[in-house]
């Protein structure tokens, strides 16, 4: 993919930088591990400093100090996190802020203003996600109130797009907007959405409402089913997921883009992922473990640490743990997604 920020070269995992940081990794060392593209969250964002705030201050490029591309969600699912706490009509959604409650209103032409003022490279449509399980009912209203605001978001994005902040960096670039997929774990639903999704004509396309508890078989179920309908020379981008082996397993079905949490989430809590299977630092037999994380590792953790030394960062409760416990898992995702690359480049797949 050619972006305003970088080239991207796909299939691509995104490390994924909630409120303008992807947790415990200074940007410097993002890119020395050749990271091009991150994932920024607009809900986050426009609670906290605020979309306006952003944009007055260059754009999100500028604020955290990132030369290469963005993505941002449009604030969908972090909207369907607050079950409790939000009302959807057919305008949008309203919601009060998980931080203090305030109340607030998104509606897809308001989750585009905001991503507009953030200036990212790939901006959302702004989507319902449904919840697992959903009756079909529930899942095939839900998917025609998607549709309906993909067509808003993105007659309000084509509108508005060159609206940015000053120095950002797109030189006259015009971002892109993706639709996303929903229908809940219903395959008919799901050939619908993607049939209706294409014939808007987005730059690239998203498979939605996954990793939200549903088995891992109707997961690739899902993701089967979805991806021959959705163009194969346009980005195709399924959102939230997953394992290492999950990514690669999807990006060798032909999935271009993935993002997830779990790296940089389980890190801090002491678990690394490794070519020898998933490891607790914590546990106590590596109290006096010399050897590395993981012995076919090259990162700079696996480098130069070793397991003793990270078991004990974590029972001390060390800031640094998370640190280098992150940027190995991370090493791991993007090496995985390197190999798979070079295995669908030796092979001429396209």
């Amino acid at each position: 993919m050619t972006l305003p920020h970088a080239a991207v070269e796909t299939p691509v995992f995104m490390p994924v930088g909630t409120v303008a940081t992807v947790k415990a990794v200074p940007q410097h060392l993002l890119e020395e591990m050749d990271v091009r593209i991150i994932l920024g969250n607009t809900y986050h964002l426009y609670l906290r400093p605020g979309h306006e705030a952003i944009r007055r201050m260059g754009g999100l490029h500028r604020f955290m100090s990132w030369e290469r591309a963005i993505l941002t969600d449009s604030g969908g699912f972090q909207v369907f996190s607050l079950s409790e706490l939000r009302k959807v009509t057919e305008e949008g959604v309203q919601f009060r802020s998980h931080l203090d409650g305030g109340l607030h209103f998104f509606s897809p032409e308001h989750s585009m203003d905001v991503q507009i003022a953030l200036g990212s490279d790939i901006a959302m449509a702004f989507d319902e996600c449904t919840e697992y399980p959903a009756e079909y009912g529930r899942a095939r209203a839900s998917l025609d109130l998607t549709l309906r605001w993909a067509e808003r978001s993105k007659r309000h994005f084509d509108e508005h797009k060159f609206e940015r902040p000053w120095g950002d960096g797109f030189a006259g670039q015009a971002p892109s907007l993706f639709g996303i997929v929903q229908g809940g774990m219903y395959l008919d639903l799901r050939r619908e959405s993607a049939e209706r999704l294409v014939a808007m004509d987005f730059p690239g396309y998203a498979i939605g409402g996954l990793s939200v508890g549903e088995p891992r078989e109707r997961t690739r179920e899902v993701i089967a089913e979805t991806l021959p309908l959705l163009p194969k020379d346009k980005p195709r981008y399924v959102m939230g997921v997953g394992y290492p082996d999950e990514i690669a397993e999807y990006a060798r079905m032909g999935v271009d883009m993935m993002d997830c949490v779990l790296p940089t989430r389980a890190a801090r809590h002491g678990l690394l992922f490794t070519s020898e299977g998933r490891l607790n630092i914590k546990n106590r037999k590596f109290a006096e473990d010399q050897g590395p994380p993981d012995p076919n590792c090259g990162c700079i953790v696996c480098q130069r640490y070793t397991r003793a030394y990270l078991r004990h960062l974590m029972a001390a409760q060390e800031p640094l743990s998370a640190v280098l416990n992150t940027l190995h898992n991370l090493a791991f995702y993007l090496e995985t997604m390197r190999k798979v690359r070079a295995e669908l480049g030796a092979v001429g797949v396209d």
